[in-house]
């Protein structure tokens, strides 16, 4: 049973007088820089032109409807995705939301995902303000809002801070705190940052070992109840738009003959290189095999990057298709299509449809894992019963990382020949592959559920500052 809703919110906030001068030396800074960081972000807006647009709103000017909403603040376009299971829940349960981001990604998503109740009046998307306190408060002056939830993990000084001095029950869903992170925070500028979670009343962790990080620190409250994306039902289109490639593009679907499929999912600067060179040994092995070429999904996770990273597959000789070229809008190649037989590579170089290069292929290496960027999403690729690898740097999916480890559903390589081989190992073994999709099918189930228990513990907590 969840703890009973605490009265932490009267808790003095900051808890020192040393944290209270560095965050006002901070706040300083930041009126200092201001123009430096408009400056930024109109140059992103050359790309991305809603950088450029709903400037009141960086400053707090927001205008709603919604009566005393739960404010929810999701920075990213993933973070955003991967808390969607708990914004259902709250609307279901009569809960106007108001959902603010960081960025055009986050809020164009938020658009996809939410449209109708955006439609509806239930639900509203605007950007967070800046680290500005008079912003953030015009912004709780305009919006009344019931409580505020920030996802993953959220130490935006003067945000919080104000947000306790308005005196909003404040708490984090989905919560992680990885490891070189609390060890940074505590060192650094005496312990600033590590004073600043105190500012959450609730914490609700992915597990007990980022409940422990929390603790340390001093939040009040931590509960655990795991991460609310392995809720998150997978894009039904996209599988349905892959499944219907397999047999035309002669791809392996458990049926001898078929081309061996792999997926090098969210790829970032620094990986291409080290990726291309284990896909060239996979290639020779699987042809060493006496199996059909290996076809390979590539997909970059910027998209700023498509171009650059295509001159590079192709200078490495594999003979590329691209999705933005050869697919049409709904994912069936397009008359001018190359054969597939002839392709050796599809470059999956778009947004937002991850689940159909999934759909594709038997196995899946994660990215930012191969440089020290502690790896992106495995929750996706799991949801579909692909057996995972990655690289030695994962210490920002600690959760469910560790527990797939253990699980034998994930598997971590601390070089690229040792990756290289682990794929050939795989591809070429149809039992292996049967063994690997029945790992990730128990270990789903047994992570799912993480809403409800979001729920159980954010409900009552809701209506203790109704």
């Amino acid at each position: 049973m969840p703890a009973a809703p605490s009265s932490s919110i009267a808790r003095p906030f900051p808890p020192r007088r040393r944290t209270a001068l560095l965050l006002w030396l901070y706040g300083l800074a930041w009126h200092l820089l201001l123009p430096v960081f408009l400056l930024f972000l109109w140059r992103r807006g050359r790309k991305e032109p809603l950088y450029r647009q709903h400037w009141g709103e960086r400053f707090g000017s927001v205008t709603t409807s919604l009566q005393r909403p739960v404010w929810l603040h999701s920075a990213s376009m993933g973070e955003l995705r991967g808390a969607a299971p708990l914004i259902r829940a709250l609307l279901a349960e009569g809960y106007p939301v108001l959902v603010s981001t960081l960025t055009p990604a986050g809020r164009t998503a938020a658009r996809t995902l939410f449209g109708g109740e955006m439609d509806a009046g239930r639900l509203q998307v605007c950007f967070v303000p800046l680290e500005l306190g008079w912003a953030v408060r015009r912004f709780i002056r305009h919006t009344r809002p019931r409580a505020a939830l920030m996802t993953e993990i959220d130490t935006w000084p003067v945000l919080l801070a104000s947000i306790r001095r308005c005196g909003v029950p404040l708490g984090m869903a989905n919560a992680q705190y990885p490891g070189k992170s609390i060890v940074r925070d505590q060192r650094m500028a005496w312990g600033f940052r590590a004073d600043i979670f105190q500012a959450y009343e609730l914490v609700m962790c992915k597990s007990e070992t980022h409940a422990r990080r929390f603790r340390a620190v001093g939040c009040p409250r931590v509960e655990v109840v795991g991460e609310t994306r392995f809720d998150l039902p997978p894009n039904a289109a996209h599988l349905a738009a892959g499944q219907a490639l397999l047999a035309p593009w002669n791809l392996a679907t458990g049926v001898a003959g078929g081309r061996p499929v792999l997926c090098f999912a969210s790829a970032i600067v620094g990986e291409d290189e080290p990726f291309i060179e284990a896909v060239l040994k996979v290639r020779q092995a699987v042809a060493d095999a006496g199996l059909p070429p290996l076809l390979v999904v590539y997909v970059p996770r910027s998209p700023q990057r498509f171009d650059a990273v295509a001159g590079l597959l192709t200078d490495a000789g594999l003979r590329v298709s691209r999705r933005s070229t050869d697919l049409d809008p709904q994912l069936q190649p397009r008359s001018s299509a190359p054969d597939m037989n002839g392709i050796d590579l599809l470059l999956g170089d778009s947004l937002g449809e991850m689940y159909f290069y999934l759909a594709l292929s038997q196995v899946v290496v994660v990215g930012a894992s191969f440089v020290n960027m502690g790896a992106h999403n495995v929750i996706e690729p799991l949801a579909l019963r692909k057996p995972v690898m990655v690289g030695p740097s994962i210490w920002g999916i600690e959760y469910p990382g560790v527990e797939a480890l253990e699980a034998g559903v994930l598997q971590q390589h601390m070089n690229v020949d040792s990756l290289a081989r682990a794929l050939t190992d795989l591809l070429t073994s149809p039992q292996k592959q049967a063994q690997a999709t029945a790992g990730a099918e128990a270990f789903y189930a047994e992570h799912g559920g993480s809403t409800r228990r979001h729920m159980a513990v954010l409900k009552p907590w809701l209506e203790a500052h109704a």
